[in-house]
């Protein structure tokens, strides 16, 4: 009897043009899930002396958790802010999560049509803005770390409005504690 193959989940929506001027919110997995950009760790806030509120020393009531990025992660932070460089793209929010990258861009199409006339090694539909942008941030990445650490795909959301902007935005900013929470750390 033979085995029919899971079939791949389609991440594209049909007819859309990913060159379109607009925000959108992008999540990059690494392979296989590795936790090998970032670890959330408890630390205090920055620039609050602790000693001035008696009632919470030390019971942890101004620790919030942050990222710290692994050496990795450094890396990837590195060429997600360069990819500013290419003409019509704009890095709004980010997080380099120990798994995964939560990134908010917004892409100027006008700014990029002069390269919309080229070819691309992104995966198909080809010479669109933003499966352009991120390939070559996940192909800059893996040259100088040596490997290939991300996902072969990766997951877009085109954002619809003011609302849906600041739900993406309170997610990102958020994620780093609910990750610390939801890991038993």
């Amino acid at each position: 009897m033979e085995h029919e193959m899971p079939k791949r989940r389609k991440l594209r929506l049909d007819n859309y043009d990913y060159s379109t001027t607009g925000a959108y919110y992008v999540t990059i997995c690494t392979q296989n899930r590795k936790r090998v950009l970032s670890e959330i760790v408890k630390s205090t806030r920055a620039g609050i002396d602790e000693s001035t509120f008696p009632d919470a020393v030390g019971d942890g009531a101004l620790d919030v958790p942050k990222v710290k990025l692994t050496p990795i992660g450094k890396i990837v932070e590195k060429y997600l802010l360069s990819s500013e460089s290419i003409s019509g793209v704009n890095i709004d929010q980010y997080v380099i999560m120990p798994d995964h990258i939560h990134l908010i861009i917004f892409l100027d199409s006008k700014k990029y049509d002069e390269r919309k006339s080229g070819t691309s090694k992104a995966p198909s539909p080809t010479n669109e803005m933003l499966p352009h942008v991120v390939s070559t941030f996940k192909r800059f990445c893996n040259r100088e770390i040596g490997a290939q650490i991300f996902q072969r795909s990766y997951i877009e959301h085109v954002i619809r409005d003011k609302a849906d902007y600041e739900t993406k935005r309170k997610y990102i900013y958020e994620n780093p504690i609910r990750w610390y929470y939801e890991n038993d750390n």
